[in-house]
């Protein structure tokens, strides 16, 4: 899929088909995010994927909306290490899994961390590590198909500030 498509396509959903998602998808969707570059190339982030049924229960009360947890085929928690600018670098990884998911057919949706205390504890996350975000990835209820229309339609359709509104040139 061209990136531009798949950029200007790709929607948050936060309700999936109960069908599991292919391990070599998954693969693909972690390294994704391992792929993403960095400041120094210090690559502050950590992946924890939420296998355990429990687990996942209790990372869902640790989000702002549980639903898209508990109804996820797919949980990966990001940490984050370091000082300086590490959400962004985590932001940049974040950004390529949930691209690399669409282009695999694979909904996505992040959650922001709501009791981040909590999240850490549950991670056993390092002292100098916090939680940046989770995120929930499952089959569309639904069919998808983004090149079903040009980039520049599924743009105009994009519930976002008109570019005018976001772009000043000095």
């Amino acid at each position: 899929m061209d990136t531009f498509l798949a950029i200007a396509s790709r929607r948050d959903w936060k309700r999936y088909a109960d069908r599991p998602i292919a391990e070599d998808v998954v693969q693909r969707i972690l390294d994704a995010g391992r792929l993403a570059g960095s400041g120094g190339n210090r690559q502050p982030w950590r992946f924890f994927v939420i296998e355990s049924r429990a687990l996942r229960d209790e990372i869902a009360e640790t989000v702002f909306a549980p639903q898209n947890v508990l109804g996820a085929r797919l949980v990966v928690a990001v940490g984050v290490r370091g000082k300086g600018p590490t959400a962004f670098d985590g932001g940049r990884a974040v950004q390529n899994m949930l691209l690399a998911a669409w282009n695999e057919g694979i909904a996505a949706t992040p959650n922001g961390v709501a009791d981040p205390e909590r999240i850490r504890s549950l991670l056993a996350l390092a002292e100098d590590e916090r939680p940046l975000i989770v995120l929930t990835f499952g089959h569309p209820r639904r069919p998808l198909d983004p090149e079903s229309r040009s980039a520049e339609e599924w743009s105009a359709e994009a519930n976002r500030k008109p570019l005018a509104e976001v772009v000043e040139r000095r």
